[in-house]
């Protein structure tokens, strides 16, 4: 093995094995110390590559602590689109010592470990199959910064430096990323420079060129990168929401902080006047309660928490749906149960949300793929909750919530309008419109509702969560309240031709198995069918974006002889809620499951389902199931 660097001002580029070759198709990690200042050096790098015209999937994976513990950032850089994580490291940005060995350990065969060289490490600390870049990033800036906290930053723009000339990106792509960051901040941009020009020049003068390299391309065309939680903060706002109220949780928090800045944008009068009330209440069970109050009162209004907030949440729930109350919450999932993994990502709470509430309780859940469909379907809850009268749940993940996504631009047809459901105005009493609050008087089994002063002594009506009658008296007869359920059920059953209808993907060529997944799964479960593809494995695929489920969900898995269902939770909620909701039989659907709190890999996908295929479980299939 070749002797790695161990000197303290020289830093050559050693290569042990045949170096990894590739342009605009690598990924490239970042490992730091949380609170270090590292995230936005890191993101200046993705950025740039978007700037370059390549696309990448960035992913920010950090600690539940302010500060001390490891965290990375992972960016894939590919010409080809693919978004989701592709698994392993081709270089390695290792600047945080804590993590030295698993972070070595990630890096493919041939791949390239950039590190700090200003101290000296024994030639045991590296692989001999992995390509190290050693710079003096610690020294280049101590010469030139005496500022401790000043040293620390820019040592992350040092680093970014060096990566952007051995990877080819433009020096004026990042300086004019850096001015766009320090507007009206102009003391803050020549230090700046400076830090990323001092690694770029000692990477151009003492480091060989190395095999990863970045070519202008013209693949990210007119999407945008952002984030799921602020582009669902903005749907809100133009789906008409005036209310909020939350607690703070991770990963949701950036959600109300996103909706409050685009109402302080949007939602201001000329005079001056909010046309808008956010409430950070003391927890989460009054910040749902807040909401049912003003959904009651004519208000579109809506929360956002995760896993721990809904289960809190859950008694109000159970009053929306049975007094039959408009709400929307957002869940941003995360890994549970308990306090769980509250950086991590999972798909853990969609049996908690789909029957949230004692006694016999259905919800709608809508699971967007994307921050395109976190803004559409943010936008199209509140028509939903205003029109079926209950809470709508958004189920976005950590993934999509927390990460910025490059995604198609949002649109908004400036013709529509909100869809406030049915409502009865004081023309409509005034008239003597017949009114009782939970009658079905147009066969959809959606009543009627008023607001609060409505009409003065017509159309009133007291919202209670005891069993009532149609007319909402207070009754504790039997058949009023079978009455009641039974209507409710079949409203639920009006909902299957409103929410968002799945997306059908078939095989090139017709096959017994098929796919169902959902949300932030996408990217990944795209590739992962194209490489399937390549290897002659065709599989139909149908990413379901709604519960409740279509009819057009259970002829999907009907015309399969077996259906894998992919999934980022250990006890496959989805398939248990397609078994439970359509008298599936368990053995037609065979769960790919992913839970250790990354992002589901394309990598992951393709080896479960082959190993399943392999494994006969059509074979093993029982005869009433086919």
């Amino acid at each position: 093995m070749a002797a790695a660097n161990t000197t303290e001002n020289e830093a050559p580029l050693y290569t042990m094995t045949k170096p990894l070759a590739a342009t605009n198709d690598f990924v490239v990690k970042f490992a730091n110390v949380n609170g270090s200042g590292s995230a936005s050096a890191n993101g200046l790098f993705a950025k740039a590559v978007l700037r370059m015209g390549v696309p990448v999937g960035a992913r920010n994976i950090f600690p539940s602590n302010i500060q001390g513990l490891p965290t990375w950032y992972e960016v894939r850089v590919n010409d080809k689109g693919w978004l989701g994580r592709r698994g392993g490291v081709d270089l390695m940005a290792a600047m945080n010592p804590q993590t030295w060995e698993d972070d070595v350990a990630s890096i493919e065969p041939g791949g390239y470990l950039l590190y700090d060289s200003s101290k000296p490490l024994p030639a045991s600390r590296f692989r001999d199959d992995v390509n190290v870049i050693g710079a003096p990033l610690t020294e280049l800036i101590a010469a030139q910064f005496t500022n401790p906290r000043q040293r620390q930053l820019f040592k992350n723009i040092c680093y970014v430096g060096v990566l952007a000339h051995l990877l080819g990106i433009e020096t004026e792509v990042v300086k004019d990323l850096l001015r766009q960051e320090f507007k009206g901040k102009d003391k803050l941009i020549e230090p700046n420079f400076k830090a990323f020009e001092i690694g770029r020049a000692y990477a151009e003068a003492s480091i060989a060129p190395i095999g990863l390299k970045l070519r202008r391309s013209d693949k990210v065309g007119d999407r945008i990168f952002v984030e799921g939680n602020d582009a669902a903060g903005l749907g809100a706002v133009y789906g008409g929401a005036t209310f909020c109220a939350w607690y703070p949780i991770t990963p949701s928090t950036s959600l109300a902080e996103a909706f409050q800045k685009y109402c302080n944008q949007l939602r201001v009068d000329a005079d001056g006047k909010n046309r808008f009330a956010i409430v950070q209440a003391e927890d989460e069970i009054a910040s749902i309660g807040m909401v049912m109050g003003a959904g009651w009162a004519g208000s579109r209004a809506f929360t956002c928490t995760s896993g721990p907030g809904v289960s809190l949440m859950t008694e109000f729930i159970g009053l929306s749906y049975y007094a039959e109350i408009p709400a929307v919450i957002f869940d941003v999932q995360r890994g549970g149960p308990s306090t769980g993994m509250p950086t991590r990502t999972q798909q853990s709470d969609i049996l908690s949300c789909a029957y949230a509430s004692h006694g016999d309780t259905k919800h709608p859940l809508l699971f967007p793929g994307n921050p395109t469909e976190c803004f559409e379907f943010a936008a199209k809850s509140f028509d939903l909750a205003d029109f079926f009268q209950t809470t709508i749940f958004v189920m976005l993940e950590l993934d999509i919530g927390m990460q910025d996504w490059l995604t198609e631009p949002f649109k908004w047809d400036e013709k529509r309008t909100l869809n406030r459901g049915k409502v009865l105005s004081y023309e409509h009493l005034e008239q003597g419109v017949p009114f009782g609050r939970y009658r079905d008087v147009d066969g959809d089994a959606v009543p009627y509702r008023t607001y609060p002063g409505t009409h003065p002594t017509r159309g009133s009506y007291f919202t209670r969560g005891t069993s009532h009658d149609r007319d909402a008296r207070y009754s504790e007869k039997g058949a009023d309240y079978v009455e009641g359920m039974q209507r409710l059920l079949r409203k639920w059953e009006t909902m299957k031709a409103h929410v968002p209808a799945p997306i059908r993907k078939d095989a090139k060529r017709r096959t017994p198995d098929g796919v169902i997944y959902i949300g932030s799964t996408d990217p990944a479960m795209e590739e992962a069918l194209a490489i399937l593809e390549e290897h002659g494995i065709h599989l139909d695929a149908m990413r379901v974006r709604a519960f409740p489920f279509c009819d057009e969900v259970f002829e999907f898995i009907r015309s399969h002889e077996q259906v894998f269902v992919v999934e980022q939770n250990r006890d496959a909620q989805l398939k248990s809620l397609l078994v439970n909701e359509g008298g599936v039989h368990p053995a037609r659907l065979v769960s790919v499951l992913h839970y250790d709190g990354t992002s589901i890999t394309a990598r992951f996908i393709v080896k479960e389902i082959t190993d399943k295929l392999k494994a006969g479980h059509a074979a093993a299939m029982p005869e009433g199931a086919k």
